[in-house]
């Protein structure tokens, strides 16, 4: 499965590398991205299957590796 999600800091992720350990459940139907902190729902999406459909949307934003921090210490991440 492939698409984007924006995250809490502004930055637009990929499903398959959301970085920080967190995995990620899409329902593609929903256009809904859970990611997840072991069995804790850390952070809600929307799905966006393509780059295309982000700008269509009239999102601008950073794609951001896996590597880029969700947050900081300070926020418990």
């Amino acid at each position: 499965m492939s698409g984007f999600f924006m995250d809490w800091d502004g930055n637009l992720r990929s499903v398959e590398d959301p970085g920080g350990g967190y995995p990620c459940d899409v329902d593609t139907v929903a256009r809904y991205v859970a990611v997840m902190k072991g069995s804790i729902l850390a952070h809600e999406a929307t799905l966006y299957k393509t780059l295309a459909d982000v700008e269509k949307a009239g999102i601008k934003a950073a794609l951001v590796p896996g590597s880029h921090p969700w947050g900081s210490s300070r926020d418990g991440f």
